[in-house]
């Protein structure tokens, strides 16, 4: 859905995940496309201690640096996990994407700059979506998020799949019904705007209307 909770959200559930002995994954796929005031998502790693036993952090340097085809991310675990991560890994891969791995371990500092201006350009066609949704009283907006949008149509009542198909056919706008990411989201949509353009997405609430 896009949606980012605020940090004294993940240390409650942080807290509540500690004190029944479970573990609180956080996928933080699209953290680099935080806006600047956001950049650090949460205070779980400020401790000099670092990563708390019960914690495990996902991340995917294919988005941050643009390279999706090589799937190269990064888990951050405690290290009794950590063989059992590996187990896992071994049943799902035959080896690690190596050449990826070594390109992006002498570039990374380099691309920095760039990774910047990425963050910048998102985080403006983000603020373009809101913009265009700015004064669409009936439409509720759930999250904005790096790529996404969660909706609500006004009337929605369970149909914002036929809301998507009348959108797609009549209008030129493509979503994905809320049904697809789970259940009892039947009144929303997913919009991504990754790839929009902030002029594109200016021309979005006349559709919408």
């Amino acid at each position: 859905t896009g949606a980012v909770y605020p940090p004294a959200i993940i240390a409650g559930f942080s807290a509540l995940a500690k004190a029944h002995g479970l573990w609180l994954v956080l996928d933080e796929t699209y953290r680099d496309f935080l806006p600047a005031k956001q950049l650090r998502p949460h205070d779980l790693l400020a401790d000099a201690g670092g990563l708390p036993d019960h914690v495990v952090q996902l991340y995917s340097f294919s988005k941050a640096y643009a390279i999706p085809g090589y799937r190269l991310g990064a888990i951050t675990a405690p290290d009794r996990l950590m063989p059992e991560l590996a187990k896992v890994l071994d049943t799902v891969q035959i080896c690690p994407p190596r050449i990826g791995q070594f390109a992006l371990a002498e570039t990374m500092q380099a691309l920095l700059p760039w990774r910047e201006i990425n963050r910048r350009m998102i985080t403006a066609r983000a603020a373009a979506f809101a913009d265009a949704m700015r004064g669409m009283n009936d439409w509720q907006i759930g999250s904005i998020g790096a790529y996404f949008a969660y909706v609500k149509p006004p009337g929605a009542a369970g149909s914002a799949a036929q809301t998507a198909q009348v959108l797609a056919q009549n209008k030129g706008v493509l979503t994905l019904p809320g049904r697809y990411f789970g259940p009892e989201q039947e009144d929303w949509l997913r919009i991504a705007f990754a790839n929009a353009t902030p002029e594109q997405l200016s021309g979005l609430a006349a559709r919408l209307r």
